[in-house]
């Protein structure tokens, strides 16, 4: 076998493994909620108290929490699903530049791609929640609205949380792509931008209870 040919035979090995090793953790897990947003926010943040009051306030509703399971929001995330009772998964990410995983998971596992990882937050989520970030959050986000979209998955609640971060977006995407054709009102429709943990655990619960 040529090298080039074992290289790849490698490759698909860990992305099996990786998909199995996914699969295997979260399959048990009941409805989940994923959670993203900027890695860079610190504790004391107002975003940072807002998540973490939803992922407790979704645990105590009978909902598990996804996240990245790095710092941040992801940290916020996972440390108020402990606080609520769990589920606390993190579905961490090892990159170049060393992004350290925070420490109130309940589950973990490690992704060496991103695609896998994604199909894991979109595989096992019953909704959404967008927390203000960075690109990261924007392709997560992204890779959510156009599976919906197309009818890949079942529409589930995109929540864009903070009107003020989001709603520049919004705008945007009305002004540039709305008006020439590229999409439809309905896509625009595949959005809710919510502004209270309340609001947020109130929506999911009118369209997934449990």
């Amino acid at each position: 076998m040529r090298h080039e040919e074992r290289e790849e035979s490698l490759r698909l090995s860990r992305i099996n493994a990786e998909i199995t090793a996914g699969f295997e953790m979260l399959e048990s897990s009941g409805p989940c909620v994923s959670i993203f947003g900027s890695s860079r926010i610190k504790e004391g943040d107002p975003l940072y108290a807002a998540t973490r009051e939803l992922a407790r306030s979704l645990t105590e509703s009978g909902y598990g929490v996804i996240t990245g399971g790095g710092p941040g929001i992801m940290e916020a995330g996972n440390r108020g699903a402990m606080e609520g009772g769990g589920p606390s998964i993190g579905l961490h990410i090892l990159l170049p530049q060393e992004q350290a995983p925070n420490p109130y998971m309940e589950k973990r596992c490690d992704f060496r791609y991103f695609f896998v990882r994604k199909l894991m937050f979109v595989r096992y989520a019953v909704a959404y929640v967008v927390m203000p970030g960075g690109l990261g959050t924007l392709d997560e986000l992204s890779e959510a609205v156009v599976l919906a979209q197309t009818g890949r998955i079942k529409p589930f609640p995109i929540i864009l949380y903070d009107r003020a971060f989001w709603s520049g977006l919004l705008d945007w995407l009305k002004r540039a792509m709305l008006r020439r054709g590229y999409l439809e009102e309905k896509d625009l429709a595949l959005f809710t931008l919510l502004d209270a943990p309340e609001e947020v655990l109130r929506h999911i619960k009118t369209c997934f209870p449990v």
